[in-house]
């Protein structure tokens, strides 16, 4: 299978509201995830087959999205009053093909850097809550 071009994915913030509106999170340059895992329970016993450990698939964790941008104070310092949410916000992962992936998220960490001969730049982690839903294109 040949690769798929990852220019143009898209992350998109709701406002909450009844009806919501997603708003594109802007001068990202790198997102990664959700880094979905399972995790294993070990149910090996004394009598188990010769000698082979045994496994049960347990509870999935929905993992993180992180996000690298082309900082700029006017429109990413919105996302600090996020790390005051109690409630997850939501959000639309979508791929330059069709594909979204709906998820619900806490903000974690938002980190700006100001290196003196680069641009400004920041990184923003977002903790999935549930299983994201995922509609293909």
């Amino acid at each position: 299978m040949s690769g798929k071009d990852g220019f143009g994915t898209k992350l998109l913030r709701s406002d909450m509201a009844s009806s919501p509106t997603f708003t594109e999170l802007a001068g990202i340059t790198s997102i990664s995830g959700p880094g979905i895992s399972r995790e294993i329970l070990d149910v090996t016993a004394h009598d188990s087959a010769d000698a082979y450990r045994e496994f049960l698939g347990g509870v999935k964790d929905p993992g993180e999205v992180s996000v690298d941008v082309n900082y700029d104070s006017s429109v990413h310092d919105v996302w600090v009053d996020d790390l005051d949410d109690v409630d997850p916000r939501d959000y639309q992962l979508e791929f330059p093909d069709g594909t979204v992936w709906d998820f619900k998220a806490f903000l974690t960490n938002f980190e700006p850097t100001a290196p003196f001969d680069d641009k400004l730049t920041a990184s923003a982690s977002f903790k999935v809550t549930g299983k994201p839903v995922i509609t293909p294109a």
